[in-house]
């Protein structure tokens, strides 16, 4: 497919990109890795449909949404954007699981074995396209955070592994806000490792907003989910 041409307006909204994706090339290399690995979703919760075909004309293809009816809503509306991959990146309640189902890519947000057994029923067809999957674990002391706890981790893992439907790529956090990002994705990069001795092909890490994506460069992040660093702030709701 050849990108459409960058709609009128949208220039602010390239020139973020633009500035985001070199940063994200200049910190990889600086810590030995190739840019090409790593892979960038940028998150338009709250924005509308309109800003993320500006996103895709100027190429990109991963973006993120936190709410499933906003998932939902503009997945039906750019569905003329077949190539679009999205990626569910918020809470997710088991009752949400084959609207999510039907429309994401992958799921950053796995983080109890109930949402796992919803996500592989929501298939239908045992034999249906793996879904792709991160296992979600909470770095904080407060367990009403989203996550599963370190120390169920493993066991999670083993359930995923499980499920027939679902391919588990790896794991996500989100650093607490009382801890250098550095040092809380240092300890999710040894979380990754141990959830490879479960499934050695779960090696990815889904880690880094705008805030730390610099951070979680350093510590090995393949997926990067950036929001207002790309697409501004967020629009006002009424």
């Amino acid at each position: 497919m050849t990108d459409a041409p960058v709609p009128d307006g949208a220039e602010t909204l390239i020139e973020r990109l633009g500035a985001v994706d070199a940063r994200i090339a200049e910190v990889a290399r600086a810590n030995g890795r190739d840019p090409a690995e790593i892979t960038r979703i940028v998150v338009t919760k709250f924005h509308p449909a309109s800003l993320v075909r500006a996103l895709r004309a100027a190429g990109v293809r991963d973006v993120g949404e936190n709410r499933q009816q906003e998932l939902s809503a503009k997945a039906q509306e750019l569905d003329d954007l077949a190539d679009l991959r999205w990626h569910f990146v918020g809470q997710a309640q088991t009752n949400k699981a084959r609207a999510i189902r039907a429309v994401a890519d992958g799921v950053h947000s796995l983080d109890r074995p109930r949402l796992a057994d919803a996500l592989d029923a929501a298939a239908g067809d045992p034999d249906a396209p793996a879904l792709d999957v991160f296992l979600q674990i909470n770095l904080t002391d407060d367990p009403a955070r989203g996550g599963v706890h370190p120390d169920e981790l493993l066991a999670l893992a083993e359930h995923v592994t499980g499920c027939r439907t679902l391919r588990l790529r790896g794991v996500m956090a989100v650093a607490p806000l009382d801890e250098e990002p550095a040092r809380a994705f240092a300890r999710l990069a040894r979380m990754s490792e141990s959830v490879r001795s479960v499934d050695p092909s779960a090696s990815a890490i889904s880690a880094g907003m705008t805030g730390d994506f610099e951070e979680a460069i350093a510590a090995g992040a393949t997926h990067l989910r950036i929001g207002s660093a790309i697409t501004g702030p967020r629009p006002l709701r009424g």
